[in-house]
């Protein structure tokens, strides 16, 4: 049947995703081919297709394709992450909107109802990445909850912590209150809030005094609330102001607690008065400062519950006004912090602050770097608890080591000090998290404290003895702890399976670089231990996509794309090519309707190519390798495909994304479509249909990595190959060497009809007005050969080799020859001349003022980055446009 007229993405990609699913295409049996893997980072269970999925994806997809095509046995593993908190947040919310709450419900029950809701609603990105194209082998979807995954999960764990890597500690966490966990450094997220300094007294014990006769040392707090638990006032050792009283007894008025004034090099004498409260149970910098005076852990005071509320210490001393009062004011109730704050002012140890004018205030105003919970939303409470450890400075080792040796190799190169730096400083990872929703940590206790770890209750009871009563931990472990399995469990281990051996390491991950340390460095550490190899030999880590002005996205400032809404309005093969060729190692993406556009444009100028060659009888290929050619414009083309498939492979092996896609585009639009059928029409014989025919066909397989709708529609409807589908052709060899003679000859073709065409639309003529040319000599026997293509393109009325006549001319310069067209009897010189002048001096105004705007520091500086923007790219137009028309003014010489 004929092709459609018009180009319809959204039926052509139904239709394909279904076909190449359907026929088991994405994994075609390929035993005995070389093996290619790759792991897609799993999206959340909760998730939904974002621009940034969009991108990881289609750079995933193009390389998959890729190497497919080049006969790899591809394997492309997908799958969702369980998301502990997101998804636990998401089923509580469900039960808020119904006046019902988790609590209401056993665990198992919970558990039970977050599973259906799993199988009801979640996982709907799988259906979205299905419609950007994605190759994945969707046959062996997996799931961080599945069966084996949390057989694999528990066995990590206890072989972690047999080897002692894996341990229980009483440390301060990064505590969300309103999720009521324990989050990494990394779920931290730090926002600046206006807040207060305040300044206290603490009067010291016994009659002691400072050497300045003060009876009490001044300290400073922007969280007052916390000396409710203070355990000490820190000065520097070198600090002569306090070194007399280092080691005696200090007061906290409230709780009327007795603590030492230690030395400890924290306390910066440059820093307010050089003394800090101390409160090891609350701080982190105050932990490692009471673990170096000699506090115990399990010594250390806590005054907060897992609510935030204030709680009795250990020592009894926090008066009761001050239990069950919430850290921070809210519902319209003063909490902790205020009421510590109108105590110490009525006892007379607030000292206020006194700002430039003489008025007096409580506190001094400050903007203060503020810890959040970046999925709970609340202020991060350091708390001191007891949880799960995994010795991640061990695990690092190896992981630095590869990539030092170039076992794992990080592109852009770039990242790799960013990752040095974070494994050298790495702390111990907290794995175990205070939810329902995960794999529960495979730990019980018995009543006298002992802890007994094991893959199953019934080792945990062998262990412990019988009779022994054991309770297992409540806690699950942190998502990311699970999801670090990734390259070998979901390749069937703990078993050595077949696939195991066959595909780990895997060859690549790609990544965005804000999951480098979350994910990433991860998987190194957990590869490395139990697999003894690296996880993937290449790590590619790609940017963000930002909004046209360059902003990050979020919902708050409302500059979210969706991009399945992108999908509708421009076709998915548009979106992919789109994200690829702006993919430039180590900068961002900016979204770019114009060029989504420019990109459908693409999809559809190569769809139009299709019918006229299928109009003028140039069908499916039937050779892998080159046909023979004579003609000049066919060997020409030949060798323009050889070049564009060197470029390419170069482009992949570099993982050049936008060097690929910008060399299939320009070969495709360019040099085939614009030239190569404008040079043939007319002269289709049956060489040109072979070469013609041939070289669609290596197109449409050079440009299916990053379009695969459009070029596996086109593949099967300009042949009858429905039994050898493009997704599992063959990677272009066209065994061909580019006939130089014929390519400068096309060349220099191309270049002077473009010369022409250029001049023409400068002098306002018609581009199909007739003209002589005057040639020299030399080009004879070049202008014989292209005689045809010269008078049908170049629309030359006569071509002579004599001397041009006197008088108003246009000169072309092709390749330093000068090709000479009258233009008397063409156009009024004299009018068009003055229409030149005039408009080249208002395009050089326009330019003059924008190169002054932008010389002006005071501009670039203050006004809006867009608006500088616009400025630059107006003063390149009209630059442009200047140098066009004294280019114009030149040719009427």
């Amino acid at each position: 049947m004929p092709m459609e007229k018009t180009f319809d993405p959204a039926a052509i990609e139904a239709k394909w995703a279904h076909e190449w699913e359907s026929r088991g295409l994405f994994r075609p049996e390929r035993p005995d081919a070389t093996p290619f893997t790759i792991v897609n980072p799993p999206p959340n269970v909760t998730g939904a297709l974002h621009i940034g999925h969009a991108l990881d994806n289609t750079l995933q997809d193009v390389l998959v394709r890729y190497e497919r095509l080049r006969g790899k046995d591809a394997l492309w593993v997908v799958g969702m992450d369980h998301a502990g908190i997101a998804t636990q947040m998401v089923v509580e919310r469900q039960l808020e909107e119904r006046q019902d709450k988790r609590t209401n419900y056993t665990r198992d029950e919970f558990v039970e109802k977050v599973w259906q809701w799993k199988g009801e609603s979640g996982g709907q990105i799988t259906g979205q990445l299905r419609r950007l194209g994605c190759s994945m082998d969707w046959s062996r979807e997996q799931f961080t909850m599945d069966p084996h995954f949390t057989q694999a999960v528990v066995k990590v764990f206890v072989d972690l912590h047999k080897k002692g890597l894996i341990y229980r500690d009483k440390r301060l966490v990064n505590w969300d209150p309103k999720l009521k966990t324990a989050i990494s450094d990394l779920e931290v997220e730090t926002h600046e809030v206006q807040g207060g300094f305040w300044h206290f007294k603490y009067p010291l014990a016994d009659g002691v005094t400072l050497d300045d006769g003060r009876d009490y040392i001044e300290v400073a707090t922007t969280r007052p609330e916390t000396m409710l638990a203070d355990m000490a006032v820190a000065v520097h050792p070198d600090d002569a102001r306090y070194r007399s009283v280092i080691g005696k007894d200090i007061l906290q008025p409230i709780t009327g607690r007795r603590f030492k004034v230690v030395a400890d090099e924290h306390a910066d004498p440059e820093l307010g008065s050089g003394a800090v409260k101390i409160t090891p149970g609350h701080d982190f910098n105050d932990f490692d400062v009471g673990k170096r005076a000699g506090f115990k852990p399990g010594e250390m005071l806590n005054m907060l519950d897992g609510d935030a509320n204030v709680i009795q210490t250990a020592d009894g001393l926090i008066p009761a006004e001050y239990l069950g009062l919430h850290r921070f004011r809210r519902d319209g109730k003063d909490g902790a912090r205020e009421l510590v704050v109108m105590r110490m002012k009525e006892l007379g140890f607030l000292i206020p602050h006194v700002d430039k004018d003489g008025g007096e205030h409580d506190a001094e105003p400050r903007t203060i770097q503020t810890p959040f919970g970046d999925r709970g939303g609340v202020v991060i409470e350091p708390w001191l608890t007891d949880q799960w450890y995994v010795d991640a400075e061990t695990l690092a080792q190896p992981p630095m080591a590869a990539v030092r040796d170039g076992r794992i190799n990080i592109v852009p190169k770039t990242w790799e000090k960013t990752f040095f730096n974070w494994m050298e400083n790495i702390q111990p990872w907290c794995v175990s998290r205070q939810l329902w929703w995960g794999h529960r940590i495979p730990a019980w206790y018995a009543e006298d404290g002992s802890i007994f770890v094991a893959e199953t209750e019934e080792e945990a009871q062998a262990q412990a003895g019988a009779g022994v009563a054991l309770t297992r931990d409540e806690d699950v472990l942190d998502t990311w702890f699970s999801s670090a399995l990734w390259p070998f469990a979901t390749l069937g281990w703990p078993e050595n399976s077949e696939l195991l051996k066959r595909h780990y390491p895997n060859d690549v991950l790609i990544s965005g670089f804000d999951i480098l340390f979350f994910w990433d460095a991860r998987m190194a550490m957990q590869g490395m231990e139990f697999m003894g190899d690296v996880p993937w030999k290449t790590l590619y880590l790609h940017g963000l996509v930002r909004a046209p002005d360059g902003a990050k996205m979020s919902k708050s400032k409302g500059n979210v794309v969706d991009p399945l809404g992108l999908i509708d309005q421009y076709g998915a093969d548009a979106l992919r090519f789109f994200m690829a060729a702006m993919e430039s190692q180590g900068r961002d993406i900016k979204m770019d309707d114009a060029r989504l556009a420019g990109y459908r444009n693409f999809a559809t100028k190569l769809w139009n190519a299709a019918r006229f060659c299928e109009a003028n009888g140039i069908s499916a290929s039937t050779s892998f390798e080159a046909p023979a050619a004579t003609l000049p414009v066919n060997r020409w083309i030949i060798g323009e495909v050889a070049a564009t498939v060197a470029a390419m492979e170069s482009a992949f092996a570099a993982y050049r994304f936008d060097e690929a896609a910008n060399a299939i585009y320009s070969f495709a639009w360019d040099r085939f479509c614009d030239w190569y059928l404008e040079l043939i029409k007319g002269a289709i014989d049956d060489e040109t249909k072979a070469v013609a025919g041939w070289v669609l066909d290596q197109i449409l397989v050079m440009l299916h990595p990053f379009m695969p709708f459009i070029t596996e529609e086109l593949w099967t409807g300009l042949g009858d190959r429905a039994g050898y589908p493009l997704i599992t052709a063959k990677w272009p060899a066209p065994a061909a060497e580019n006939d130089a003679a014929a390519s400068a000859d096309i060349d220099w073709l191309i270049k002077l009809v473009s010369e022409l065409r250029t001049a023409k639309a400068e002098l306002g003529l018609p581009p199909g007005a007739r003209l002589t040319a005057h040639f020299p000599a030399s080009l004879k026997a070049r202008t014989d050969k292209l005689a045809a293509q010269l008078d049908r393109l170049a629309r030359l009325e006569s071509v002579s080799f004599d001397p041009a006549p006197a008088g108003a001319s246009a000169q072309l310069v092709v390749e330093g020859e000068t090709i000479t067209v009258p233009l008397e009897g063409v156009i009024d010189i004299a009018a068009e001349r003055d229409r030149l002048t005039k408009a080249l001096a208002a395009a050089a105004k326009e330019r003059d003022g924008l190169a002054g705007r932008l010389n002006n520091p005071s501009f670039v500086e203050r006004a809006k980055p867009e608006a500088v923007d616009k400025a630059r790219a107006d003063h390149a137009a009209k630059e442009a446009e200047a140098d066009r028309l004294t280019a114009a003014l030149a040719r009427l010489g």
